[in-house]
């Protein structure tokens, strides 16, 4: 589902059920405007309603909230420092180390993100809950849009989970002071709510080979995927199955999503990013010309992504995705693709480390400054690294914004933000175009063999095997086979998913102890520039144990509920 078709119901939907009045006389239906009474009616009208819930999810990313939830699961992670500018706000720090100490007035780094995800489920519970009255063109009809609402208020609840732990539990639309509910009954909704969509959503109302149809859409094989990952984070975390979801389920999942054909490994690891699938040439002529190997949005290995556009303005259209610019080079554009950003999630030196010799995932997954050939440039030292804190020398490539080259009339080029064939050049900070991708089809196979398939190494060597495999095809002298055991998978994870958003919720379901000794080592004593000082980093294992590894609940969210709400212990 493309977003320019998202954002038409985001004012239109927020408005329902605001008109009323206290005189009967005035009580009379109006013939034009739209209200939660005289809405939802039809199937149309109920597609329409999703449309508003694609959106509301979408908006946790493209409303631009401080910390959207793939900024701070990297942050948290052992992948990355906090970043930023060296005299930005330390809120980053707060995060990256788990103490409140490092700004102890941020009290409130989430509210944002909070509000966005509630704002979301509101959207999927006022269609969830007015279905009975809605007039069905079938019972395909119904499982496919109610499916998919649902499916998004597990993912929002699923995020808000992982994140916090402890959150009030809302399944219809309301106003009252609901207190948090306990992680048993939200991850009992989540279960519920993905079962329901892999179960009523049809095989084929979405089929990958049209992209049109499909790129975007919840479908049946990304609730089965996603019920996967929501098992094996509570199975870690909590040391037993969620309710009604078993571990042969979980894998049973995987492995329809695997005999469906609907998914694939793309051929080459470089060609699943934007920026690493890009290289600028220039000719002897001065001119300059780009050779782009990417697969593409909604390629065969996306099962799910959270969709972006170019279209973003400062005038209530919002879809763009809002954390890619943080994680770009900070200082300016220098060097194509890469483009303006603030300098966030900068690359620890031990995650760099961790790719072996010949692994071409290294260069898909990280920039690196030196020998890309940017860290040198005068340019970059005056206006970068001098306003740069806790600089590695790499950062992030899987998600970062992009630059070209362009002609101007006097035949001159120059670097520019890439704003996909925007006709002006948009804001580089709202108008990012790349596509979040929350599940790909290497994680499929790698859970399925973690669950135990029956074809566990056969999985586990695609995924591996892709990542030594050359531009001509053949497997690498690099390459040695490993055996699919649980240490070699967890691995094998690291790498094949470094900078998606996954690794500390994957170190996290290890132990919260686990979880602490990884991002120490990476962290403790590592030695980094802020504001081109040499410095050395530090982090507290019991920082993070004492929270059990969950983020503060926003200050503003328990003094509004008049202290129902309560912090979360360590914070």
């Amino acid at each position: 589902m493309k977003t320019k078709d998202i954002k038409i119901l985001a004012l239109g939907l927020l408005s329902l059920g605001l008109a009323s009045c206290g005189e009967d006389w005035l009580n009379t239906e109006s013939k034009t405007d739209t209200t939660t009474g005289n809405f939802y009616k039809t199937a149309e009208e109920a597609e329409i309603a999703l449309v508003g819930c694609y959106d509301g999810w979408q908006r946790t990313v493209s409303s631009g909230p401080t910390f959207a939830f793939y900024m701070s699961s990297e942050v948290m992670s052992d992948e990355c420092f906090g970043g930023t500018g060296n005299n930005d706000s330390k809120n980053t720090m707060v995060i990256d180390r788990f103490d409140i100490s490092q700004a102890s007035s941020e009290q409130n780094l989430f509210n944002d993100l909070w509000t966005y995800y509630y704002a979301a489920i509101y959207r999927c519970n006022e269609l969830i809950t007015r279905s009975e009255n809605i007039s069905w063109s079938s019972e395909t009809s119904k499982g496919t849009i109610l499916g998919q609402a649902r499916a998004i208020r597990a993912l929002c609840y699923f995020d808000l989970a992982r994140l916090f732990e402890n959150v009030p539990l809302i399944t219809e639309p309301t106003t009252e002071n609901v207190p948090q509910a306990s992680p048993d009954s939200t991850y009992a909704l989540i279960v519920s709510d993905l079962k329901y969509a892999a179960e009523n959503i049809p095989a084929s109302a979405f089929p990958k080979s049209s992209a049109s149809s499909n790129d975007g859409r919840i479908t049946c094989y990304a609730a089965k995927a996603m019920l996967a990952r929501v098992y094996l984070f509570y199975n870690g975390v909590y040391g037993k199955d969620p309710q009604n979801l078993t571990k042969a389920e979980a894998l049973q999942g995987l492995e329809d999503v695997i005999s469906s054909g609907e998914f694939s490994l793309i051929e080459h690891f470089k060609n699943l990013w934007p920026a690493a699938s890009k290289t600028w040439t220039q000719s002897s002529d001065g001119s300059w010309s780009c050779d782009s190997t990417y697969a593409g949005k909604g390629n065969a290995e996306t099962v799910l992504a959270m969709k972006f556009n170019n279209t973003s303005d400062y005038n209530g259209n919002t879809d763009g995705n809002r954390f890619i610019v943080m994680m770009g080079v900070r200082g300016g554009t220098f060097k194509a693709p890469y483009g303006q950003g603030w300098g966030a999630c900068t690359v620890t030196e031990k995650m760099v480390s961790s790719f072996g010799s010949g692994d071409n995932r290294r260069n898909a997954s990280l920039i690196d400054m030196a020998s890309e050939g940017i860290e040198d440039m005068s340019d970059y030292q005056s206006a970068g690294i001098s306003d740069q804190r806790e600089y590695t020398g790499y950062f992030i490539k899987k998600y970062t914004p992009l630059s070209k080259y362009v002609r101007a009339t006097d035949g001159t080029w120059s670097l520019t933000h890439d704003t996909d064939g925007m006709s002006s050049d948009g804001d580089f900070q709202i108008s990012q175009y790349q596509d979040y991708v929350l599940m790909r089809y290497a994680d499929v196979l790698l859970m399925a063999a973690e669950l135990g398939s029956s074809n566990a190494q056969s999985y586990f060597n695609q995924v591996r095997q892709r990542a030594y495999t050359d531009d001509d095809g053949t497997i690498s002298s690099y390459y040695v086979q490993k055996s699919a055991t649980q240490e070699n998978i967890m691995a094998e994870r690291k790498l094949e998913f470094a900078f998606e958003g996954l690794r500390y919720w994957d170190l996290l379901r290890q132990g919260a102890d686990y979880a602490a000794e990884q991002i120490e080592s990476a962290q403790n004593n590592a030695t980094v520039l802020d504001g081109g000082v040499t410095t050395t980093s530090s982090f507290v294992k019991s920082n993070l144990t004492s929270k059990r590894g969950f983020m503060q609940i926003p200050q503003t969210q328990i003094d509004l509920s008049n202290g129902v709400l309560k912090q979360n212990e360590g914070w």
